[in-house]
């Protein structure tokens, strides 16, 4: 039997990573917490961390074990709720990019806040982070630029876009209603840094073209880098659903792949049933997605 004070322990500990800091926030000592951690490993059966050099980093089991003690804790708090005051209204979270929340997903949001009583925590994770987040029970539901399926997680396509080259209005390429990548040859371009998969897309398309180009300035985060087009540093790739500054335009690039946001939740398979009000919130963001 998991007792639900070790489990409380593990949360704090799985957030901080960090015994002494885990500790200090649970008012335990640090030989406390070892403690109890070690029994659940020992009643778990499998190491639930390990150390990776100087850190400490949650096993394929910790993950696991993190969303249990997240989704036992939320049950434990729905049913107080409920028996104290009559009904429940715990927060529906949702992981997503800075992009998503600004270009796609108002409509959808909007109209689920304006349901009685609906309450939404909004994280702002980029793709990594907001797999992970629903992954270890953070979030509820997450959305997310993806290529394919993801391991012991449902990923549905809620709107593919295509990629467009912003550039100035007065920019001599903005005289083309259609451009290709060999017109971007020698053009100074705004990018993330290397290792992003946008930049990596846009760089292994640029090379199989044979197109030589040059990077002005890297830089992450749609609005930043459309600014940066604003001030004359540079042109730059972006989704095709961002919207532009006054004095910017787009031009598709046909030869670069379409971008998919997909809606992230745990697969049923793997966990109960969405919560009622999280389940609402995936049919709003399907239904105003496919319009």
């Amino acid at each position: 039997m998991l007792s639900s004070s070790w489990l409380e322990a593990f949360i704090v500990f799985a957030e901080q990573l960090n015994f002494t800091h885990a500790a200090r926030l649970l008012h335990l000592s640090q030989p406390a917490l070892h403690v109890q951690i070690g029994r659940l490993t020992e009643e778990i059966g499998v190491p639930l961390y390990q150390r990776i050099g100087r850190r400490l980093e949650l096993t394929a089991a910790g993950i696991e074990l993190l969303r249990f003690a997240r989704e036992s804790r939320e049950r434990s708090e729905q049913i107080v709720e409920a028996l104290r005051t009559g009904e429940s209204h715990q927060p529906v979270t949702l992981a997503a990019g800075t992009g998503a929340y600004l270009y796609l997903l108002g409509p959808a949001l909007r109209e689920f806040t304006r349901r009685p009583k609906a309450r939404l925590e909004l994280l702002v994770r980029d793709r990594a982070a907001a797999v992970a987040a629903v992954r270890s029970g953070e979030a509820h539901l997450g959305v997310a630029t993806l290529d394919g399926p993801l391991d012991g997680l449902e990923v549905k396509t809620l709107t593919r876009v295509e990629q467009v080259l912003v550039l100035p209005a007065r920019h001599a390429l903005a005289r083309k209603r259609r451009l290709q990548l060999c017109d971007l040859a020698n053009q100074p371009l705004i990018v993330p840094p290397e290792g992003q998969p946008q930049r990596t897309t846009l760089a292994q398309a640029l090379a199989s073209a044979g197109v030589p180009w040059r990077v002005a300035i890297e830089a992450t985060g749609w609005q930043l880098v459309l600014r940066f087009v604003e001030l004359g540093m540079g042109l730059t790739v972006v989704n095709g659903c961002c919207e532009l500054p006054r004095g910017l335009v787009a031009r598709p690039l046909h030869e670069l792949p379409r971008i998919s946001y997909c809606l992230i939740n745990r697969s049923i398979s793997r966990t109960a049933s969405l919560r009622s009000d999280a389940a609402l919130l995936r049919r709003i963001l399907m239904k105003n997605m496919k319009k």
